[in-house]
């Protein structure tokens, strides 16, 4: 029954007056009028945490519901296993369905939520209560207003809703604003009514379009030149050109956002990926200079910014607090929401986009940018396993982190010629080659942290292990060829690829489906190997023909100086 959903159900039930907030764990407006010195304020969480907590906080406090009406009455009878009015919810904080529970309470928390119960009811005084109101309505205007309402995410978005409903009572101001945004989020899919995880993937899609076309030798052709421009344009009219009066964002200024302008928030390899796509079409084809330099030093700059003490580089903002955070998690479904960590294929996004960048604009903070590569490697090279792969953390899943990490690499020279641990990477994914020549990759190697195979090979997952190996200049061609085979094998006559399996994930646990990456990753794959790999490759071939017809220099001074001494 309805007694074991995790806390956001809870949340909602309560406001649906399905459910008493009694048997809800705490959550504290308090907790942003603590100082921001402190390790533990709201302001250090991962952003995408603190956005949720932050209105719940406030239908917390104020214990928001809906009044009760025949329908409700209906439900509450309907949803349990036992009469509602029978039910102490007080005894079901911490009850959760076996199937939901992903995470465990830590100890702390299991002793500090009951204190904190205490502390709500029978010692916080009123104008403290009230304060933290005004607070936190205030942050809710200003996450709204800098996210043209559409908010970070739609967790927080449909929050946000039902805390302007009941903090502004008859002014309708805001909750007009929000409704205006609601379909922004919905689609109907063939299983119904399904919500986006943000307002879109635009700029992501639009970038990474424009990066397989560039990659693939596609973008000299006359026939995709308008689409290209039109790309170009929404790169120019995407970009961040201000940063926010919001002392709890991040630097924003130059960068891309996941989605739109309108969502407000940079993201590390989105701000990359679009300044790799803007140089790609700007620097390298020729494409008109809608997007100045200054511009693209300024994307430079805040990425700069944004890298961690580990040298790698998160997803929205540079990390404000110690792992040790998450003995807070309050959320049993997710893992690893607390504070903002360093991601293999967000490092790898910046380390690629900044050494393309360099490359053009190779007088701009040259040193800065040299130490930010250098760090950015090294912990690409620590966060590789024992085995060879990475963890991929936005998409499914080692194989999705191998591509990013082999890329990475590349980038700063090191190859399957030049390198034990590409090697190692290379050969631990053509053991996962599968016998029609693709590769197939499980979501659930996301939750259990190893690799599982999928039952059948998957377009996307083969199209980044090729290109992983590509990248890495894995000298077997075969092994890439029949990759690219069963790519060709599964490409519909109308040109596309059909949906197979789910391609993205979030947090270890929430999987997300990214359409496009059917498209554009197979395109990004069968043009690179006849673009770029099969060139590179004969021209190793030709240096290695060269070194072995050219006498070593080495070799012939020692003879010449041993000959003169024995004069």
């Amino acid at each position: 029954g309805a007694i074991g959903v995790p806390q956001w159900g809870k949340y909602w039930l309560s406001l649906l007056n399905l459910y008493e907030w009694e048997g809800v764990n705490p959550v504290p407006p308090e907790l942003w009028l603590l100082p921001e010195w402190l390790p533990f304020h709201p302001w250090r969480w991962w952003v995408q945490c603190r956005v949720v907590y932050l209105p719940t906080s406030y239908l917390y406090a104020n214990k928001c519901k809906m009044p009760l009406n025949a329908l409700l009455k209906a439900l509450r009878e309907e949803i349990y296993l036992e009469p509602f009015s029978s039910i102490a919810f007080s005894g079901h904080r911490d009850t959760v369905a076996a199937t939901d529970l992903k995470r465990p309470y830590s100890s702390l928390l299991q002793v500090t939520n009951p204190l904190m119960r205490i502390w709500e009811k029978y010692f916080r005084p009123s104008w403290l209560h009230d304060k933290a109101n005004a607070v936190i309505r205030d942050l809710i205007r200003c996450e709204d207003e800098n996210t043209s309402y559409n908010d970070l995410a739609p967790v927080n978005k449909a929050f946000h809703m039902v805390a302007v409903h009941f903090a502004d009572g008859e002014d309708r101001t805001a909750i007009i604003r929000h409704r205006e945004k609601i379909a922004t989020y919905l689609w109907q899919s063939a299983d119904g009514m399904t919500s986006g995880g943000t307002n879109g993937v635009q700029l992501w899609d639009t970038a990474f379009t424009v990066i397989a076309v560039a990659e693939a030798g596609l973008a000299q052709k006359p026939e995709f030149k308008s689409s290209l421009e039109k790309a170009l344009h929404f790169l120019d009219i995407s970009q961040f050109r201000e940063n926010l009066a919001d002392p709890y964002r991040q630097q924003r200024k130059g960068g891309w956002p996941f989605s739109t302008r309108d969502n407000g928030y940079i993201v590390s390899d989105c701000a990359a990926e679009g300044m790799k796509a803007t140089i790609m079409l700007q620097d390298v084809h020729g494409f008109p200079k809608l997007i100045s330099d200054s511009r693209l030093q300024d994307c430079a700059d805040t990425l700069l910014l944004m890298q961690n003490k580990d040298g790698g580089f998160g997803s929205y903002e540079r990390a404000r607090s110690s792992s040790m955070l998450e003995v807070l998690n309050p959320a049993e479904l997710f893992d690893r929401i607390m504070v903002e960590y360093s991601y293999p294929e967000c490092t790898t996004a910046v380390l690629t986009s900044l050494t393309l960048f360099r490359h053009h604009f190779p007088y701009y903070r040259p040193e800065d940018i040299k130490e930010a590569l250098r760090r950015a490697t090294n912990y690409i090279l620590e966060a590789q396993r024992p085995d060879g792969s990475w963890y991929g953390s936005w998409a499914i899943c080692f194989t999705y982190g191998t591509f990013f990490a082999l890329e990475s690499l590349a980038s700063v020279g090191q190859t399957y010629h030049t390198s034990e641990r590409v090697r190692r990477s290379c050969d631990w994914l053509v053991s996962k080659q599968i016998d029609d020549g693709g590769w197939g990759e499980h979501y659930t190697s996301c939750e259990i942290k190893e690799y599982v195979q999928h039952e059948k090979s998957q377009v996307v997952n083969t199209s980044w292990a090729t290109l992983a190996l590509m990248n890495a200049r894995y000298p077997r061609v075969e092994a890439i060829e029949r990759g690219l085979n069963l790519i060709k094998s599964r490409q519909q006559p109308n040109g596309e690829w059909l949906q197979e399996g789910i391609e993205g994930v979030f947090n270890c646990t929430c999987m997300i489906g990214y359409p496009n990456y059917k498209f554009y990753f197979p395109i990004r794959a069968l043009g690179k190997f006849d673009h770029e790999y099969l060139p590179t490759m004969k021209e190793i071939a030709a240096e290695k023909t060269r070194r072995k017809s050219t006498p070593n220099l080495a070799y012939f001074i020692h003879v010449c100086l041993d000959r003169t001494n024995c004069s």
